[in-house]
């Protein structure tokens, strides 16, 4: 009876190790640097307080692993009126915005990045879906 006590012992370790080495396992392939997030700094300007009324948004990205904070942060920018696509507001790949001559309002101005490990066919049309994203306001007089 002792004997079968310690083989039954033996074999519950023997489970109880291979889940931690499988997550382990999970762990050490997840050291892959994946976006977390995305701030934009400022979070809101008003273009008449900028020169000729363009306003330097910046982005850092926020990563998984080191190093985990990376400024500026590459990826795309865009700009949405209300959750719609608007050409009110331009915005370069370097995230300097300006408001057009008959834009009026509170845009939202976003950068973005993909996962490397998600595959998407999802991305709507301000930034959203598939993707680490963050927002400022831009506010046009």
């Amino acid at each position: 009876m002792e004997r079968l006590r310690f083989t039954l012992f033996v074999f519950a370790m023997a489970v109880a190790g291979s889940f931690v080495l499988s997550c382990g396992a999970s762990s050490i392939s997840g050291l892959i640097r994946q976006p977390q997030s995305i701030t934009l700094s400022p979070t809101s300007a008003d273009a008449r307080n900028y020169p000729e009324g363009q306003v330097q948004f910046i982005a850092t990205g926020h990563y998984t692993t080191t190093p985990y904070m990376v400024t500026p942060q590459s990826g795309s920018w865009g700009v949405c009126y209300q959750n719609a696509p608007t050409t009110e507001v331009s915005v370069t790949n370097g995230g300097l915005a300006q408001c057009t001559s008959g834009a009026v309002g509170t845009y939202t101005v976003f950068a973005f990045d993909f996962p490397s490990s998600v595959s998407c066919n999802a991305i709507t049309a301000c930034g959203g879906g598939c993707t680490v994203e963050g927002t400022a306001q831009l506010i046009c007089p």
